[in-house]
């Protein structure tokens, strides 16, 4: 018997392969094509960042905050953010939804014991923060003990996202990355502010501190 030439038998080979591959997915019921969907609007569904102290904090409220909104909204969290970077602008129920969220996050995160103390995040807070060295010294000279028994984050979340001005970083949005991204900044920033306001009302009156 006469065998195929090389250049005519590579391009069969393949076709065969090919065929017996599709075969494989006919008998196991891939005949039809589904595309993938978003998760329905309020499905569970686990939060976990690699971020450790204030931006691990922010990420994963942001992340449960716009889940929640999402599930407010009757969306899923990934068609809120496509929603959000595609409109460049952001509706009045959209708004009070994301920062309702947030709120609720920060109250998950309390109850589930995920919120960290005052004293962890201070340093991360002090940074690039602005202030005289003589109250940063004084910041940093407070007993732990005292900051956490007297700064409570869950309290500091709370302030941070009522005074948080949320149209501004959800407007002039390239891509849905970005939408997470600007909440964050945004977030990270107020908080840091809050902590700072808070601990400043530990100390006295001072000439100096101000």
């Amino acid at each position: 018997m006469t065998s195929l030439p090389r250049w005519v038998a590579l391009p069969v080979a393949a076709v065969v392969v090919v065929a017996g591959v599709i075969g494989v997915q006919l008998a196991r019921g891939g005949g039809t094509y589904q595309p993938l969907s978003p998760p329905p609007a309020c499905a569970e569904r686990p939060v976990t960042t690699q971020a450790e102290g204030l931006e691990g904090l922010t990420e994963r409220l942001v992340l449960i905050g716009l889940a929640d909104a999402a599930c407010t909204l009757g969306v899923s969290r990934e068609e809120l953010t496509l929603d959000l970077a595609r409109s460049g602008s952001v509706t009045d129920e959209q708004v009070d939804a994301l920062r309702d969220g947030l709120l609720s996050a920060t109250r998950q995160m309390k109850s589930d014991g995920t919120l960290p103390q005052a004293s962890d995040l201070l340093d991360e807070a002090l940074t690039n923060a602005d202030l005289n060295r003589y109250l940063e010294r004084a910041i940093r000279a407070l007993p732990d003990r005292i900051v956490n028994s007297t700064v409570r984050i869950d309290d500091v979340l709370e302030r941070a996202i009522g005074a948080l001005d949320l149209p501004a970083p959800l407007t002039d949005l390239s891509d849905q990355d970005a939408v997470e991204d600007q909440v964050n900044r945004a977030v990270t920033r107020a908080v840091k502010d809050s902590i700072i306001a808070r601990v400043k009302d530990l100390l006295p009156d001072l000439p100096g501190l101000g």
